[in-house]
């Protein structure tokens, strides 16, 4: 079997797919969003492609390490991307050569469902929405997210952290005890500010504070995680098992590599490896589509330490549109808070070549990108 060709397909400014074809017929297809960045990463995909053609799919990790290293310069959001899509779609062409279902090939299932969350985000300068956290939980799920409310400032005042505490206190009497919330910091916070926050919140018990620093600042996170006793969770824009080494030797206690972004199955597998020697859970990101949400699932099923998948698209029935470019959507369809284990080759999903083809949206090579936000005193702010 040998790669005949590397297609790209822009749905949307969140969702870039990849599709390697082969002289026998079989497809791979891999999810390469790097969020507003289509044609960028599309652009590198096509630079990638020369590694590929008329070569043999099947050993995944020779073309990871030629994808990621042989062109001298590497890494980072971009080329981790790139090289993620490409990785997956080169994963799903080997589950489909051998008839197998990637987490079999991983070594087989660490358990037979996957447990799922979601977001319950509320309105502008609102943490979280209790109703909709209810319904949630009500309907099976046992975590929800929500993103604190925004901007932060720096050192922000008594009044918007009453807020904070005062929004997580309703969302813990929507869901009760039964239940867990973690809370996305996005970013948006000092390491200071993070400590307030979590001395003025711990008792309403989150299951963990996300991403409360931005990637830069990540050597920090362990005055974080040592001043407090609500987890600390991060690594969505982190790219490879040397940038997690800090945040963990840091104490976190679950990581959230994206395997859209952080080179793929390949290299997300190795950074749950790698967790588990301190005791660290996995908890993949994924904001996208269900490509995307379709590789993580693999690697959920296949790591000992995994925590929870996050999805933000719509997985209540097969009817669902964000499940339209699958010839079967019953497979990706929530059931209680939990996705059964797939048993189909590959991703497990079986992607409709035509729906994507008609969903193709080169004019968002030009995307509208991420909301802009300022403080008052008009300087930049974190989103």
């Amino acid at each position: 079997m040998r790669i005949t060709t590397v297609e790209t397909f822009v749905l949307s400014e969140r969702q870039l797919l990849v599709r390697l074809g082969t002289d026998e017929g079989l497809a791979g297809w891999g999810d390469a969003t790097l969020e507003h960045r289509p044609g960028t990463v599309a652009a590198a995909i096509r630079e990638l492609s020369g590694y590929l053609i008329g070569e043999d799919p099947l050993p995944v990790t020779a073309h990871w390490q030629r994808l990621t290293r042989g062109g001298f310069y590497r890494g980072g959001p971009v080329l981790g991307s790139a090289v993620a899509g490409l990785d997956q779609a080169l994963w799903d062409l080997r589950g489909k050569w051998f008839r197998a279902p990637i987490h079999q090939l991983l070594g087989g299932p660490c358990r037979d469902r996957v447990r799922l969350y979601t977001h319950a985000g509320g309105p502008p300068g609102q943490t979280a929405a209790p109703e909709r956290a209810r319904a949630v939980v009500e309907s099976g799920y046992t975590l929800v997210k929500a993103s604190i409310a925004g901007p932060v400032g720096f050192l922000d005042s008594a009044a918007t952290i009453a807020r904070f505490v005062e929004d997580l206190e309703a969302l813990r009497q929507a869901i009760g005890a039964g239940a867990d919330f973690g809370i996305d910091l996005h970013g948006r916070v000092s390491v200071r500010h993070a400590r307030r926050l979590a001395d003025a919140a711990a008792h309403t018990r989150p299951a963990f504070f996300e991403e409360p620093l931005r990637p830069e600042h990540s050597r920090l996170i362990g005055q974080l995680a040592a001043s407090t006793s609500v987890p600390i969770a991060t690594g969505e824009r982190l790219f490879c098992r040397e940038e997690f080494v800090p945040v963990l030797e840091g104490g976190v206690a679950i990581v959230q590599p994206d395997p859209a972004h952080a080179g793929g199955i390949t290299e997300v597998f190795r950074i749950a490896t790698l967790a588990e020697s301190y005791d660290a859970q996995l908890a993949p990101h994924c904001p996208l589509g269900p490509v995307a949400l379709a590789a993580c699932v693999q690697l959920d099923l296949a790591v000992p330490n995994f925590y929870a998948q996050e999805h933000v698209i719509d997985l209540s029935s097969a009817g669902s549109s964000d499940l339209a470019i699958l010839r079967d959507p019953e497979t990706l369809v929530a059931r209680s808070g939990y996705l059964d284990r797939p048993t189909g080759p590959g991703l497990g999903i079986e992607v409709d070549e035509d729906a994507v083809r008609a969903a193709h949206r080169p004019d968002l090579l030009v995307p509208a990108g991420n909301p802009s936000w300022n403080y008052p005193d008009g300087g930049f702010a974190e989103w």
